[in-house]
């Protein structure tokens, strides 16, 4: 082969192994990671996620590294405009379990997740043991309020992310 054949093979060659081509830049997702051992504070921090526009990814219950037995939740916020209201659910007792998750449907919202794990309480049950978590969402409605002009619809809209 001529040395002139070779060109093209070795300018391809090198295209491909140079230095990397900058990625097309998508939309940021950003995480954030709760875990606790206790129910009503998991509840409250996934509220706090959801009002600053974050959205449950997954849950995993059980002995983490450092925290010993917690519940963990990942939770995401990318560029979807919904905002979700969420509902945590913890107990022993399957009859329970089947109230409380029927009232939240009544209510509105979904199931999303579950897990079981030892030792997370709101208060400490007299029998103890494992206990399952579910985790149930629903979206929020917003309504436009006519009225008197713009300071109007600014009083009548929750402020997100502030």
């Amino acid at each position: 082969m001529s040395r002139f054949a070779l060109a093209p093979c070795a300018a391809l060659l090198v295209s491909c192994l140079g230095p990397p081509v900058a990625a097309q830049k998508g939309p940021v997702i950003e995480y954030r990671v709760l875990a606790t051992n206790k129910t009503s504070t998991m509840q409250k921090e996934m509220q706090q996620a959801a009002e600053a526009g974050f959205r449950f990814g997954d849950v995993m219950g059980g002995d983490t590294a450092f925290g010993g037995s917690e519940v963990v939740v990942i939770m995401h916020r990318g560029a979807a405009a919904d905002r979700f209201d969420y509902r945590l659910l913890a107990t022993n007792k399957t009859s329970t379990m089947q109230k409380e998750m029927q009232e939240g449907g009544d209510a509105g919202f979904e199931y999303r997740g579950q897990t079981v794990f030892n030792g997370m309480t709101v208060a400490k049950t007299l029998v103890g043991g494992d206990e399952v978590v579910a985790i149930l969402r629903r979206k929020l409605q917003c309504t436009v309020v006519a009225g008197g002009g713009s300071s109007s619809l600014s009083n009548a809209l929750p402020s997100y992310g502030q």
